[in-house]
C-alpha cells in the first residue's frame, strides 16, 4: 500500500516538477569566489522567476572561454554557452540588455566596479517593458512605503522628510532598477520581507520595526506605478559665471 501512494504522489507531483523554471550554471571556482554571482543571479531571477542554481561541476549551462562573451573581468572576457532553450535563452539576453549590463557594471565591493559589460561587441539594446497593475501599485506605495517617503499628495504631511520622495526618485536615470531591487538596498534589507524570495528574519534578530511584507506582483506593481508619475521638476542646472 505504501508503493502505491508513494507512486501516487509522485505522479500528482510530476506536473509541477515539469512548471518549475530553472537550470543549473557551471562557472568555475574562480568566478564564484568575487561574489560577482551572488550579486547578478538573484536580480535575474526576481525579474523573471527563473531560478539558477551554480555548480562546479557540468551544468545545464555554463560560463567560460567559449561561447557567447557577455561580461569582462579585467582582460578576461566570460562567455555563456547553453544548448538553448526559453530559460536559459532568457539569461542570455537579459545578460546582453541595457538592465542586465548596468547589473554587471552594478557590482563594486569596494567601490570600483570590477566586471565590465563593454566586451567590444555592438549589442542590440533591449527596451525594457514596465509591467505591472498601476492602481495596485498605488494603494501598496501608499500602504508600504507612505510611512516613510512622500508617495504623492495624499501622504505628503505623513512622510519622513528626509527620505527622497518618489517624484524625486522618477528623476533617477536607473529609477526602474532601484525600485525593482529596493528590498536589496538599505535600509530596506533589515524590515522588508518579499514572500517566496528573501529569507525569513532570523529569530534572534527580528525586524527592529514593523516589517514591509510586499510580493513580487507588488513590486511589479509598485514600478508600474512609479512609472506613470510625472519626475519632480528640478529646476534648470545652475550656470556658473
Amino acid at each position: 500500500m505504501f508503493w502505491k501512494v508513494a507512486i501516487s504522489l509522485a505522479l500528482l507531483a510530476s506536473p509541477i516538477a515539469a512548471q518549475d523554471k530553472a537550470f543549473s550554471l557551471q562557472a568555475p571556482d574562480t568566478l564564484v569566489q568575487t561574489g560577482f554571482l551572488k550579486h547578478l543571479l538573484p536580480r535575474f531571477s526576481l525579474k523573471t522567476g527563473v531560478r539558477i542554481t551554480v555548480t562546479e561541476g557540468a551544468g545545464d549551462a555554463a560560463l567560460g572561454a567559449e561561447g557567447m562573451p557577455v561580461f569582462a573581468q579585467g582582460e578576461t572576457v566570460w562567455h555563456f554557452t547553453s544548448p538553448g532553450g526559453e530559460d536559459m535563452d532568457a539569461f542570455q539576453d537579459w545578460l546582453l540588455s541595457e538592465v542586465g549590463k548596468r547589473t554587471i557594471e552594478a557590482f563594486a565591493p569596494d567601490g570600483t566596479p570590477l566586471f565590465s559589460a563593454d566586451v567590444g561587441r555592438v549589442q542590440a539594446v533591449e527596451t525594457t517593458q514596465i509591467t505591472g497593475n498601476v492602481v495596485r501599485g498605488e494603494a501598496v506605495s501608499l500602504s508600504q512605503c507612505g510611512r516613510c517617503h512622500v508617495v504623492n499628495e495624499t501622504n505628503r504631511m505623513n512622510a519622513i522628510g528626509s527620505t527622497p520622495s518618489f517624484a524625486l526618485m522618477r528623476t533617477f536615470p536607473d529609477w526602474q532598477e532601484r525600485f525593482e531591487t529596493f528590498f536589496m538596498l538599505r535600509p530596506h534589507p533589515a524590515f522588508t520581507q518579499v514572500t517566496g524570495i528573501t529569507e525569513p528574519f532570523p529569530e534572534n534578530l527580528p525586524s527592529p520595526i514593523a516589517p514591509i511584507e510586499v510580493s513580487w506582483e507588488d513590486i511589479e506593481a509598485i514600478g508600474a506605478y512609479v512609472g506613470s508619475i510625472t519626475p519632480a521638476d528640478l529646476g534648470k542646472p545652475i550656470q556658473l559665471q
